[in-house]
């Protein structure tokens, strides 16, 4: 294994959806074992840009690779094994109610056709992984019972339930919806994981408090490009203004200016 090779690649990917230009030309390298986070505006594209790591979408142009195979012109049947290696934990859980918490932990252990896991090796792989996200004893308890904070660590744990560990976790927004103590386990958590499970992790967010924390690399997505690309320091000693003003919650001047165009600040039409 080349530890100096990117484990995942984008080579000038380029996707629309009708006149709009969601990703421009855009090249990127994830660095295997760090966590890379990218940050932007709602609708930017970065949960686009995580489905293309995944094979979810293809580029309208450009290359995508995992581990130095090109991906982005394989089929479906051919996805499956590269897909086995990444765990995606989506913006709102994908749990299932009907399923305890154990169940839904092991579900894609249970539904991976290609190897039979034994049910008690299943059990005893997920009794561990709540066991890592804090959560254990929740085996026979439903997400209906469970707390926001609670389904997200549940998520988090069904993402590295499986046999072998994934080497990929994608994270869309996880911590939306949450109040700030609970959002701050999460983050803390992300970083458990990473030098827990030893795996290379990919955010998307708009929560800077949440970017901040957990990122080795942070890159900010704009206009379908990438506007910065550093450390979390370098993040916030950038002297672009479109970085600044997305740091401190700054609305852009083109939304205020459609704002006075339809009422004046005082609240008269």
């Amino acid at each position: 294994m080349d530890i100096e090779k990117p484990i995942i690649e984008l080579r000038r990917v380029t996707k629309s959806f009708g006149r709009q230009r969601v990703l421009d030309d855009l090249d990127l390298r994830i660095e295997r074992g760090k966590t890379t986070v990218i940050i932007g505006r709602s609708g930017s594209g970065k949960s686009v840009l995580l489905k293309h790591i995944v094979g979810l979408l293809r580029p309208d142009r450009g290359e995508v690779y995992f581990e130095g195979r090109r991906i982005d012109t394989l089929n479906e049947k051919t996805l499956v094994p590269i897909r086995r290696q990444i765990s995606f934990v989506f913006q709102l859980n994908a749990l299932f109610d009907s399923l305890t918490v154990g169940e839904n932990v092991g579900f894609p252990m249970t539904e991976n056709t290609a190897r039979q896991v034994p049910k008690a090796k299943i059990r005893e792989l997920g009794r561990r992984c709540l066991d890592i996200v804090g959560l254990a004893g929740f085996e026979s308890k439903i997400p209906p019972e469970l707390s926001g904070g609670e389904k997200k660590r549940v998520a988090l744990a069904r993402a590295i339930a499986m046999d072998p560990p994934p080497k990929i976790i994608l994270y869309d927004e996880p911590t939306t919806g949450l109040d700030p103590p609970r959002a701050d386990v999460i983050n803390k958590l992300i970083r458990h994981l990473q030098h827990e499970v030893h795996v290379t992790s990919v955010v998307v967010t708009h929560d800077m408090k949440s970017a901040l924390e957990v990122g080795d690399r942070i890159l900010m997505l704009y206009n379908g490009r990438f506007v910065a690309d550093g450390s979390p320091q370098a993040l916030l000693e950038s002297d672009s203004p479109v970085v600044k003003r997305f740091i401190e919650g700054i609305a852009e001047p083109e939304e205020l200016a459609t704002i006075s165009r339809h009422a004046d600040f005082d609240g008269r039409r």
